[in-house]
């Protein structure tokens, strides 16, 4: 029975989703249209994962290790159990930002739009679809976008999940454009929607994030990439290993 009521909240967070995204289309149609709208539009986006958590019963309770200055550009690196993470991540990190996100959310209505304008899917199989999405992203950090990353690239399939291995794709783009990568750690979100949801169901709950201090890289060469994913790996999961 409890199983059942928690994938029964699942479908009504799709839902709520769905309609927050709907109510908004004619402002997100408009605003998807030029490149120089998309940091409106994601403060659209935003405002509806706002709505679609607060009805949901999804609250993110967000601390900062020190003041983040989110006028800058970093990227973003978080560890990844849940599909919420794309939802905590829009409400807690500020400023204009886009996502590299998986090309097959390119199916999914409510990721779609976002995907085709302001974030870049990537075919995680492909090579070729990995250097076309990091060029693409190393423009718009050029100009002044930050990227929101998962060095995972996966949800994992253990439950209760642990952090797996970083992709070096984040860690070298970081040193060659000297930009500030910024670790953030999903504590709990899991508890609340495992993965998609589909499997465990989701409930409403508070998920605790933590914004690690930026991690300055200008210092830094091309040879320093594996010792840089090293310490981002090492801060996040010694983070979340003590949730």
């Amino acid at each position: 029975m409890l199983l059942y009521l928690r994938r029964l909240h699942n479908y009504y967070y799709i839902f709520t989703a769905v309609i927050a995204l709907a109510l908004f289309s004619p402002f997100i149609y408009y605003f998807s249209r030029k490149p120089s709208r998309y940091k409106t539009l994601n403060k659209i986006r935003r405002i509806c994962c706002h709505i679609s958590a607060t009805l949901s019963g999804f609250f993110f309770r967000v601390k900062e290790e020190e003041p983040i200055d989110w006028s800058k550009t970093y990227i973003i690196c978080p560890n990844h159990t849940s599909n919420l993470d794309i939802l905590s991540m829009t409400i807690a990190v500020k400023g204009d930002y886009h996502f590299i996100s998986k090309a097959e959310l390119l199916d999914n209505p409510c990721f779609a739009v976002f995907l085709k304008t302001v974030d870049i899917p990537v075919d995680r199989d492909s090579k070729m679809s990995s250097f076309r999405a990091f060029k693409k992203a190393e423009e718009n950090l050029k100009q002044g976008r930050t990227l929101i990353i998962f060095p995972e690239g996966k949800i994992g399939d253990e439950y209760p999940p642990i952090l797996h291995e970083f992709k070096n794709g984040p860690f070298r783009l970081a040193i060659e454009l000297k930009i500030p990568i910024i670790p953030i750690t999903s504590l709990n979100t899991w508890h609340v929607l495992w993965d998609s949801g589909f499997k465990l169901g989701s409930r409403p709950g508070v998920s605790d994030i933590f914004i690690h201090k930026p991690i300055e890289t200008a210092h830094l060469t091309i040879a320093d990439a594996d010792m840089l994913k090293d310490e981002v790996y090492n801060l996040i999961n010694t983070k979340f290993a003590s949730a």
